[in-house]
């Protein structure tokens, strides 16, 4: 900076009162700093100055260096002792270091010898050398505390002459934030999770895709032969196009069918933020995990072939997830806040709604459809049939996709046959 123009102490009250931006010296180092500060010292001839002149220059340093105060205070000390301002680093405080280089080196050759025990076993062996054995190269570093043992460890000349190899330091996969979704009171925050319809003789079974929305209950329920990205990507993408509402958050918990790089594309590119379960935080994903009993009620526990999931995909497709969303009630929880202050939940029968009545009934629930989405449209679905004409539909068309099965002795056995069959009446 050229302050060349500013020669009087009027003039440096003058640059204060107009320069109300806060202007600041940038120096390119330290020393031009100092150098910079002594000139200005000796251009207004600081040391003869009258106390209220002195404050005015002291402050006029200060806010072209940023300096503070007291850093200003031991400058001017040193100008006034030495006649300059100079920046010695080699004055700074350092403690000695008391663990020399033949010392990391005994430290090695005990943890090659030992397998690299445990810090307290090393320093007891190198203790008992010193001691016990009277060797004198080890009196020094038998006197190591455990905790500068570790750090000694991290030194490149110990790593060097290591032998031993650590174990593999476990990656963080940076695909989707790890948290708990806060869902705002909005539609469009789900949980996703995948229920495994068995194994039979080392054979996978299909598997069940379960995506829930937290605040209606709305939910997709999708099949799929296997879970790979082949298969999973397509169906992942039409589920999330069945739902109704605009699609915010995707939550799933840490399983690699979810977090990879396919599906965090896939959602980039529809613009759904992706998160993911906590560590030791069960309950982050717990409404999808509660959700997947209505798939066992529905389709039961014993093993599907793979072959059968474009059946069950189009059962559900079809009448399955109709079916939960318009004809279905859904529990939905108050809030009660009792004398200790804590929450419960408490389930009145009023709350009791279907997930599209639990949308309609959000405040201005138009505004979280999607563009070409009409609860017009919606209203023709819903109210077509009654739920107990649709539910007995949709059981109908689950015994014919039943029926597929039973022939399988693999899927199926026979004591399952003949239960169903005197139970429910639906093998002739």
């Amino acid at each position: 900076m050229n302050d060349d123009h500013i020669v009087t102490i009027e003039q440096i009250r003058e640059f204060s009162k107009l320069n109300k931006e806060g202007a600041r010296f940038a120096a390119q180092s330290k020393a031009e700093r100092n150098t910079w500060i002594a000139k200005t010292l000796d251009k207004f001839g600081y040391f003869k100055l009258r106390k209220k002149d002195k404050a005015a220059v002291k402050n006029y340093i200060k806010k072209f260096t940023g300096l503070s105060k007291a850093q200003i205070k031991r400058l001017i000390a040193m100008k006034r002792k030495t006649g300059v301002i100079i920046f010695d680093q080699s004055k700074r405080r350092r403690f000695a270091r008391k663990y020399n280089a033949e010392d990391v080196s005994l430290l090695a050759k005990t943890d090659n010898l030992h397998n690299r025990m445990s810090g307290p076993a090393i320093k007891t062996i190198m203790g008992r050398e010193s001691g016990v054995f009277k060797k004198t190269e080890y009196e020094n570093i038998a006197a190591i505390s455990v905790s500068h043992l570790y750090n000694l460890r991290g030194r490149r000349q110990y790593q060097t002459a290591s032998l031993t190899v650590q174990k593999t330091n476990p990656t963080k996969v940076l695909i989707g934030q790890r948290m708990k979704p806060d869902n705002l009171g909005m539609p469009g925050f789900l949980r996703v999770d995948t229920v495994h319809q068995g194994d039979m003789e080392k054979e996978k079974g299909v598997y069940h895709i379960n995506i829930v929305d937290e605040i209606t209950q709305w939910q997709i329920i999708g099949c799929v032969s296997r879970i790979s990205d082949f298969y999973l990507l397509p169906l992942l993408e039409y589920m999330l196009e069945c739902f109704p509402f605009v699609i915010i958050n995707f939550h799933s918990d840490n399983g690699s069918e979810y977090i990879n790089r396919q599906v965090a594309r896939m959602l980039n590119r529809l613009m759904i933020k992706q998160t993911k379960s906590r560590a030791y935080k069960h309950n982050d994903n717990g409404l999808a995990e509660g959700k997947n009993c209505i798939i066992r009620n529905n389709i039961g526990y014993l093993f599907i072939g793979k072959e059968y999931a474009p059946a069950i995909q189009e059962f559900d497709e079809k009448f399955f997830n109709v079916y939960l969303n318009f004809h279905r009630p859904c529990a939905f929880p108050k809030i009660v806040v009792d004398k200790k202050g804590k929450e419960r939940k408490t389930y009145p029968q009023e709350l009791y709604q279907t997930p599209y009545e639990k949308l309609k009934s959000l405040p201005n629930a138009k505004k979280y459809l999607k563009p070409g989405v009409s609860f017009e449209e919606l209203d023709k679905i819903a109210y077509a049939e009654s739920d107990n004409e649709f539910a007995e539909k949709m059981q109908n068309a689950k015994d014919k996709l039943f029926e597929i099965f039973k022939g399988q002795k693999l899927q199926f056995p026979r004591f399952f046959l003949e239960a169903r069959e005197a139970n429910l009446g639906l093998i002739s």
